[in-house]
């Protein structure tokens, strides 16, 4: 019989640019706080997997190596900005198999080493060998939404004012400076109608989870956070024209999340979404079922999506402001989920917050929406 998968301990390093630190010592910083949280001892852990972009070599074992947890098995996951959202569902895996009781999920980046600009992509991509760059894509993908929609740039600076309200309640976050429409809009151009505080920052950190059963959550006697659904799907490849406007394997990926958990998106009381791109946040609310399609701007402009709103979205401040460091990212969102589902995030606390959606998508592949996407249910 398959075991459900329950989160016990949640930990993060703080985002944001870290160059006097190592990549493993960012990663150990979020290990420590997630077992401490989950109050579980270096012995208890039996698999590990460790979710990175850009990591290098083994960075699992790099990482648990100074912590003197040497021994067990480690997995490492690159998929792109899922990877660490992957670590978790393999994890589910292992917990609803009954090859282990106690799994510990990591995922870090260090950005900074590249220098700042945007990050290197695969070079052997023929879009990238012909200068594809994301910033490029979000802002084609932004031309073509405001065609359709009748969004406005306006609306783009809307999404980081609202993320920025955010990320100044979160210790965590990278960017926690409000803003406003005006100045976001005045900062500097990166790829039209793309404004630099429209874009996510490059920067370091870490996150961390630590998943078990139902019957060791309750030997631990911490208060678990049950994972509803745990689903990861790659996009299709096509050539020729693409709806560039809505994600098709996002509205694919949260049709099977939802079906897994047993609701619908209007059981959703809290959302952590990849923003990357200011565009990206109005097409999700839409893929994601949160609004109906070419709504995203009106549920934006009714307040719908900030703290207090209908269906709060990224109350963590998002990739916007949070940060972005790849593979910490999907976990990452993950500890928003649960510290709002346990009510422990203070003035941006979720009232009555029941059930969290995670989504996480990445990966520009020639002729693929994005390459992977991972959504995730939690419950409690």
């Amino acid at each position: 019989m398959s075991r459900e998968a329950f989160i016990v301990g949640a930990g993060m390093s703080r985002f944001g640019k870290q160059s006097h630190r190592t990549i493993e010592e960012i990663g150990q910083e979020a290990v420590r706080a997630a077992m401490k949280e989950a109050g579980v001892e270096r012995g208890d852990i039996d698999e590990v997997f460790c979710g990175t972009g850009y990591g290098g070599v083994m960075l699992g074992q790099r990482i648990l190596r100074d912590l003197g947890m040497t021994g067990p098995p480690v997995t490492n996951v690159e998929n792109a900005c899922s990877s660490g959202a992957t670590g978790v569902r393999e994890a589910c895996a292992a917990i609803a198999t009954g090859r282990a009781e106690v799994v510990l999920v990591v995922g870090v980046d260090k950005l900074t080493t590249f220098g700042g600009g945007t990050l290197p992509l695969e070079a052997s991509d023929p879009d990238v060998a012909n200068g594809m760059i994301m910033p490029a894509v979000y802002a084609m993908r932004a031309r073509r939404y405001m065609f359709e929609t009748g969004a406005t740039p306006e609306h783009l600076a809307m999404v980081t004012v609202k993320a920025r309200e955010a990320a100044a309640l979160n210790p965590h976050a990278q960017m926690r400076t409000p803003t406003t429409v005006a100045e976001v809009l005045a900062s500097r151009p990166i790829a039209d109608p793309l404004t630099l505080f429209m874009c996510c920052p490059s920067g370091d950190g870490a996150a961390a989870v630590v998943i078990t059963t139902a019957a060791r959550a309750r030997q631990l006697g911490v208060q678990p956070v049950k994972i509803a659904a745990s689903v990861l799907q790659s996009g299709y490849y096509k050539t020729g024209f693409r709806d560039t406007a809505f994600s098709e394997l996002t509205a694919r990926t949260v049709a099977l999340a939802y079906d897994a958990a047993g609701l619908g998106p209007e059981a959703v009381d809290m959302a952590e979404v990849h923003d990357a791109f200011a565009i990206a946040e109005l097409m999700y609310y839409e893929a994601l079922g949160l609004c109906e399609r070419g709504e995203g701007k009106d549920f934006l402009e009714r307040g719908d999506s900030k703290i207090g709103g209908r269906t709060p979205v990224n109350p963590s401040g998002g990739l916007l402001c949070k940060g972005h460091p790849i593979g910490a990212t999907g976990i990452a969102q993950m500890c928003e989920a649960v510290w709002q589902l346990r009510g422990q995030v203070g003035a941006r606390q979720v009232e009555g917050a029941k059930v969290a959606l995670t989504h996480c998508t990445g990966g520009g592949i020639a002729g693929f929406d994005h390459g992977a996407c991972a959504v995730h249910v939690l419950t409690v």
